[in-house]
């Protein structure tokens, strides 16, 4: 009885996943046509389109589009923590990166900081916690959360979900989300009078007197900003996919610099040379640790 009970159990319990799947697929779909003409006709020289909110003591960006990669590929290719790492590492200020089973299931160790040669114990540590949500042949969504952050920030999460298209491409969205307290923005709201004043976002606020786009700035901006360059480093780890093992890594360092030198006023943080020296021996210092 209790083997039938179980059976049972394990049996709604897959059906109540698939239908939420079903459901979170027919979501994003509508999505896409709600937002195709954005992605067909924008300034990015490319297939996407970005929004943000502040609400309350929360800060969100979201990136959609659509990627050259077929669904199984992207599914595939996400489907680990480990291979998140990979991606998170290409952002200038990610110094460190590490996939590990905890009590609560699996996980990344991750370290942000800003200076060049900082040495990881230095930098400011995230714990996240992995989640594959779906991975179905026409729904896939990975979820990381950590509870805290640097600088009285908190509740982290970062969101991909997908679907295939009849392109034979995969329509993504990527949302990165944060809180802060009242250290949290006053540290924010410090840099944005200081080295981050002249810092803008993507979405476009109006125009001025010659007609020039004038851009978000302040604490939207700055979450904008992330969630592009999370989303340029997935685009770039799942191209680096098509070259020899042993190339790959130099592939997504390149290509993400040369993906963030499109928008240079948002992204700009340093030279090339500079940026990959840097990672070259992050990501060398990353596999060495684990090692």
């Amino acid at each position: 009885m209790n083997r039938r009970l179980f059976s049972l159990l394990s049996a709604c319990l897959t059906a109540f996943a698939c239908l939420n799947a079903m459901a979170d697929a027919g979501e994003l779909r509508a999505k896409y046509g709600e937002v195709r003409e954005q992605l067909r006709s924008n300034s990015y020289q490319r297939a996407l389109h970005i929004d943000s909110a502040e609400s309350g003591d929360t800060l969100r960006g979201d990136v959609y589009a659509v990627l050259d990669h077929p669904f199984g590929k992207v599914s595939d290719a996400l489907k680990n923590p480990a291979q998140w790492c990979d991606i998170l590492i290409l952002p200038f200020n990610t110094k460190y990166c590490h996939a590990v089973d905890t009590q609560a299931g699996p996980g990344l160790q991750v370290r942000i900081g800003r200076k060049y040669d900082q040495p990881v114990n230095n930098a400011y540590k995230i714990d996240f916690g992995w989640r594959s949500v779906a991975a179905s042949p026409t729904y896939f969504e990975s979820r990381l959360d950590a509870r805290n952050g640097p600088l009285g920030t908190r509740d982290y999460r970062i969101t991909l979900s997908a679907v295939p298209l009849e392109s034979g491409q995969t329509f993504v969205h990527l949302r990165y989300s944060y809180g802060y307290g009242v250290a949290g923005k006053l540290a924010m709201q410090g840099y944005l009078a200081t080295v981050g004043a002249d810092k803008i976002g993507f979405t476009v606020t109006g125009r001025d007197a010659e007609g020039k786009p004038q851009y978000i700035g302040g604490m939207r901006g700055a979450v904008e900003r992330n969630a592009m360059r999370y989303y340029l480093a997935i685009d770039s780890y799942l191209d680096s996919l098509a070259a020899p093992p042993g190339q790959q890594a130099e592939k997504r360092i390149q290509n993400w610099f040369t993906e963030t030198e499109r928008y240079p006023r948002q992204l700009r943080e340093m030279d090339r040379g500079t940026y990959v020296a840097m990672k070259r021996q992050e990501v060398e210092r990353q596999q060495t640790l684990l090692q």
